[in-house]
């Protein structure tokens, strides 16, 4: 435990670590205020691909907490540099958000929700505007071949009535109908993460991982050689570890608990 307080970056995930839905949990901003104290520095990975970073600020700021784009890296960010080196001008099919096109959009892809001829990729990301109509575009263009990229492959997302279907799980409807499995750019890939280290100067050893899923915050950080702490704040439970065969570096019941480990 004596190591956590040389920690410098903490990488957090936010569904079900920092907050459920729409409710904070009372010992993130205790958390936050400590490692900036310190010296340290908090980035929020989330694979959550339907809001914009914009829509985070503005969902953490109506919960007290002033962030800005420098403090956040999303699925969205490692789908993009996946895409860049092969899809730079053809045109990509995405099943999510308006928000994830957009998104996709501004890092210059060509990007589509109507079915066409010339579509050479699929991406699919986590859609609250599913319609009947993506999973039946999707199936054609699955059955012509195209490419299939995921952004994450998380089975649910915590609301505070309990979960709704992830990403992951559409993805795995799509594989009962057509046989395809997606490439998956966010977590558990080390992507993001390496991707936080180079850009806040960070070395692996000064570096958390901090999430409440096993298969894809704490094995994202075991993934990047980077130190990674359970939550069980969220959607992963302690009998999990057995089942999945992940074993993170450290488990605590809660954020709290955590900075109560840090502060020794």
């Amino acid at each position: 435990m004596s190591e956590l307080k040389n920690k410098k970056l903490f990488l957090l995930d936010m569904d079900g670590t920092i907050y459920l839905d729409n409710q904070l949990f009372p010992e993130t901003v205790p958390f936050l205020e400590y490692v900036k104290s310190i010296g340290g520095k908090c980035v929020f990975l989330t694979n959550n691909s339907s809001k914009s970073t914009d829509k985070y600020i503005e969902k953490l700021s109506g919960m007290g907490i002033t962030t800005n784009e420098n403090d956040y890296l999303t699925s969205v960010d490692s789908c993009a540099a996946y895409l860049s080196k092969k899809y730079t001008n053809e045109k990509i099919y995405v099943f999510g958000t308006k928000s994830l096109r957009s998104a996709l959009s501004a890092y210059g892809f060509n990007v589509t929700d109507k079915l066409s001829d010339d579509i050479k990729c699929l991406v699919c990301g986590f859609d609250t505007e599913l319609t009947f109509q993506k999973l039946e575009d999707a199936c054609i263009l699955l059955g012509r071949g195209v490419d299939f990229v995921a952004t994450n492959p998380d089975w649910v997302c915590p609301t505070w009535y309990g979960f709704v279907p992830d990403c992951g799980s559409v993805c795995e409807m799509l594989f009962r109908a057509t046989g395809r499995h997606p490439v998956v750019t966010g977590k558990p890939e080390p992507d993001m993460v390496n991707m936080a280290l180079e850009k806040y100067g960070c070395l692996a050893k000064d570096t958390l991982v901090v999430g409440d899923r096993l298969y894809t915050d704490i094995a994202c950080g075991i993934a990047a050689g980077v130190d990674s702490a359970f939550l069980l704040s969220g959607e992963g439970k302690l009998s999990d570890i057995e089942k999945m065969k992940i074993t993170p570096t450290y488990i605590f019941e809660d954020i709290g608990k955590l900075l109560e480990a840090i502060k020794g």
